[in-house]
């Protein structure tokens, strides 16, 4: 079960500053307020928020090195030299391989994609893929996803008459690859005006550079952009500034004409073309692709997005469900597993930081398990097994605690890391795991404290259910897409109780599907989804009143759309925040 959470209700926005806006726009204070909490202040600015333009994104060249790739990459055509796209084996990787081949395919035959093996090669650009790409000919390799940190892999290629294209969004190092161009929104000497692009985000930047400089139509860019709302949603960047822009968009393309290989993932989801949510990307679509690269080759999640015949699309799609399938299942086994050695203390650490090794656990989902963890103990997380006579695994944070900057600590102990602040993946001998153990549990334990130990979960506003109407959601709607950093909104209604026809639903009857009614306002019945939270069912059950916070979701279903509150925690009427 999951740590208990803290609730925390957000400092309220400047009262002045909500009443001039709600005037201003229209809309209800609560709307008000959670707009000028996002630096929504004025009638323009809202207009601005609630009406994105593809014309707003910003120009493409004031992204360090730009021109450079551009030139190599036209030289590249004009030559009819090979050209090799390649990436990561994530969804973010394999989109933004997808997008960049998509599009280059138009001006050339002369090229291919590679995605390395995760059990073979690991993360990024392998000594293995630039010897493939040297023996079948390429003299020019597009990274996308990866590449930051490949200092000695370009070095490499060079010598065997390989140039490099570096697209990435990762940290680099102080130094950098020595390719003919590096893109990188995060590179320090990069003026570039906003930092936060997917790995696919900084590949469409290259092809609408490409674009703008040899006079190719944006507007026949636009079919790409499904590509990039997938990679945005799956790799949990900001859905602010340009991200907001390429995700509504590409949400729209999605949902109104998607590429086969997408329709495919849709329909093998079981869900509403036309009604596809950044939710829906994160949980059903994306862990699908993803499943190509965890249990199988990420080429076939490459292979699957750019087939333009439906037929072939379905087939390779549900070869990938059966990925996926064999991943939960795979998944559940070792999470049941990885949560029995910390009860029974048999983990490599416990007191700051969970780290767990098993060396026959599956490397494809250790990530997964590592999540898992946090959930269950709310403590920084390491899941570690081994591959290729390496230990090799997933590392995942807390709220407020760099893990990466932990790992870098140990990086002497370490053949390869790399990540984020919140996730890293890692690479060392077996020899070191109990010095590195050690030393990531002592760094953490100097760094955390006990207040980040617990989960917060920070509630936008108090909202009675007599609010909650169809204009409220439908302006609450526009909001969308969500995502960091423009979160859907989480509300807090007080003294609410279910009206006795509360069930529980699902497999094994782990979620609670709910009617909820408040104290004060009897006559506002609303619908309530509680995923994994029927322990709290015989409380309810019996007629007690708690307090509820939530989201507040469109419930799409054969053909009806409802309202509905997705629960996200909940507490006895006499638990105070």
């Amino acid at each position: 079960m999951a740590k208990e959470c803290k609730w925390i209700l957000k400092e309220p926005a400047d009262p002045g500053k909500v009443t001039r806006l709600a005037t201003e726009v229209g809309i209800d204070r609560v709307l008000a307020e959670l707009l000028v909490k996002r630096g929504v202040e004025t009638f323009e600015e809202a207009r601005s928020f609630f009406r994105p333009d593809l014309a707003n994104l910003h120009d493409p060249f004031l992204m360090k090195d730009m021109d450079r790739a551009v030139e190599r990459v036209r030289a590249a055509i004009v030559s009819g030299e090979k050209i090799l796209v390649y990436g990561d084996y994530d969804v973010d990787g394999t989109t933004a391989v997808a997008l960049v081949y998509s599009f280059l395919k138009r001006f050339t035959s002369n090229i291919d994609f590679y995605v390395p093996d995760r059990n073979d090669e690991g993360y990024g650009v392998s000594l293995k893929g630039v010897d493939w790409a040297h023996q079948n000919g390429f003299t020019l390799i597009i990274t996308l996803d990866c590449g930051i940190k490949a200092i000695e892999k370009t070095q490499y290629a060079s010598e065997r008459g390989i140039d490099m294209i570096i697209c990435d969004h990762h940290l680099p190092d102080d130094e950098l690859p020595a390719a003919v161009a590096v893109l990188d929104p995060k590179r320090e000497d990069c003026s570039y005006p906003f930092d936060d692009l997917s790995g696919c985000g900084v590949g469409f930047k290259l092809v609408q550079a490409y674009s703008q400089r040899y006079n190719v139509p944006f507007e026949s860019l636009i079919p790409l952009l499904d590509y990039l709302v997938v990679s945005i949603a799956s790799d949990l960047v900001s859905v602010v500034g340009e991200n907001r822009i390429l995700a509504h968009f590409g949400l729209k393309q999605l949902n109104d004409s998607p590429r086969a290989g997408l329709f495919a993932m849709i329909t093998l989801s079981k869900l509403e073309q036309g009604h596809v949510t950044i939710d829906d990307i994160v949980f059903k679509i994306g862990p699908r692709i993803n499943a190509a690269g965890r249990m199988e080759t990420g080429r076939l999640a490459v292979e699957l997005l750019t087939s333009d015949d439906l037929d072939s699309a379905m087939e390779i799609g549900e070869k990938i469900n059966e990925n996926n399938n064999e991943r939960k299942s795979i998944d559940r086994e070792i999470t049941q597993e990885a949560l029995e050695m910390v009860q029974n203390g048999q983990c490599l650490s416990w007191q700051n930081a969970t780290i767990v090794y098993n060396p026959n656990w599956n490397k494809g989902v250790v990530g997964i398990v590592a999540s898992r963890l946090v959930e269950a103990f709310y403590k920084p997380t390491i899941v570690l097994t081994k591959s290729n006579g390496f230990v090799t695994g997933s590392a995942r944070s807390i709220q407020g605690l760099d893990l990466y900057e932990a790992i870098e600590n140990c990086s002497d102990l370490l053949e390869n890391f790399g990540g984020h602040v919140y996730a890293a993946g890692l690479t060392l001998k077996e020899e070191y795991l109990a010095e590195f153990s050690e030393r990531v549990n002592r760094f953490i334990g100097e760094k955390v404290t006990e207040e980040m130990m617990t989960p917060v979960i920070e509630l936008d506003a108090k909202l009675d259910f007599s609010s909650i109407t169809p204009k409220f959601f439908r302006i609450l709607k526009q909001f969308q897409p969500f995502g960091p950093g423009n979160n859907n909104p989480l509300f807090l209604t007080e003294n609410v109780y279910d009206d006795g026809n509360g069930r529980k639903v699902g497999a094994g009857g782990v979620h609670m599907k709910l009617d909820l009614i408040q104290e004060s306002q009897p006559y506002h019945r609303i619908s309530a989804i509680a995923f994994n939270m029927s322990d709290f069912y015989e409380y309810i059950k019996a007629g007690n009143p708690f307090d509820v916070c939530y989201s507040i979701v469109e419930n799409y279903y054969r053909g009806t759309s409802t309202i509905q509150l997705r629960v996200k925690d909940m507490r006895e009427r006499d638990e105070l925040i």
